[in-house]
């Protein structure tokens, strides 16, 4: 990557910056059953919006960034600029995907996705942001999803355009790659919420990339929103438009580290709208937020669902 250029070094930089947050404790703790009680009341008062982070997939074997076990302490993950403009750096990350991709596509939905399609159902819910990547919401049953980050099932070419499914290209990489698979050795624990999985070098070097279907360019790019990228403006405007039809905002499994998540906290706290926090550790929206209860997210929403 060119460094020299300085508006993507700076974008990189700041980027780097968003991965390294720490996020701290800025609200003293509430007592359990006092932050039950006030986010069943804000359900009753719905139709609420629910953002959705890592904590909710972490059931279903894919690890969370900041968690105590979060992938940040092993990986750091690849910024946009780098996968635009650093043609190894590329590279590299399609070989590693290719291995950890299977991993994600044979994850299923756990009982906290199961659950939020069921408060969906029962009319708590305006619909659910998620900013997790692996299309488990909709797999358990929820109908209004904005992916806020995308979805790994979705491939694009940064030259043309074009959007081919990850099955498909899958297929064709195996194709091109025939033993790669069964010549590495993978730890399931080891891949990260991106799909991304640590490879030795000579197994990077091995891999051969596949082009574009349509114009063959090798500037493939999973359909996700990477660190110091935008998130597109269609998404923003479904997002608007579920806030603007919600009673207010729960954040079930999310430290809001990221300013994509933590900016619907503002924008709830800004509309005078309560906002709701489920989470096992802080969080950056903590001092905004009227309910703060820290649990494990599943058991969590299950109480929810039974107290009513």
């Amino acid at each position: 990557m060119d460094l020299t250029n300085l508006p993507i070094a700076n974008a990189h930089r700041a980027a780097l910056r968003s991965i390294e947050r720490v996020v701290g404790e800025t609200a003293p703790a509430q007592d359990p059953s006092a932050a039950r009680r006030g986010i069943a009341a804000m359900l009753a008062d719905g139709p609420v919006l629910l953002l959705s982070g890592a904590g909710v997939s972490t059931d279903s074997g894919i690890p969370d960034y900041r968690g105590p076990n979060g992938s940040l302490r092993r990986h750091r993950p690849m910024t946009y600029q780098e996968f635009r403009h650093d043609p190894t750096a590329r590279h590299r990350y399609w070989a590693r995907s290719f291995v950890g991709w299977r991993h994600m596509a044979d994850t299923a939905p756990n009982d906290a996705h199961h659950a939020v399609a069921e408060m969906e159902r029962r009319g708590w819910l305006s619909g659910v942001v998620t900013q997790n990547v692996d299309g488990l919401h909709v797999r358990g049953g929820s109908r209004a999803v904005v992916p806020l980050h995308g979805d790994l099932d979705r491939v694009v070419c940064l030259n043309c355009g074009h959007v081919e499914a990850r099955r498909g290209l899958d297929r064709r990489l195996a194709a091109a790659n025939p033993g790669f698979i069964e010549r590495v050795e993978l730890d399931p624990a080891s891949v990260n919420p991106d799909g991304d999985v640590t490879l030795a070098q000579e197994h990077v070097e091995a891999f051969s990339m596949v082009g574009c279907l349509n114009c063959g360019s090798v500037e493939l790019k999973p359909d996700v929103v990477y660190f110091g990228e935008n998130v597109p403006p269609e998404r923003k405007r479904l997002v608007s438009e579920l806030e603007d039809k919600s009673t207010g905002l729960l954040v079930v499994g999310s430290s809001l580290a990221v300013m994509s998540g933590y900016r619907m906290v503002l924008n709830a706290e800004r509309a005078g709208k309560p906002v709701g926090i489920i989470n096992a550790g802080p969080t950056r929206g903590d001092s905004r937020a009227a309910w703060r209860w820290r649990a494990r997210v599943a058991p969590a929403l299950g109480e929810l669902l039974g107290a009513r």
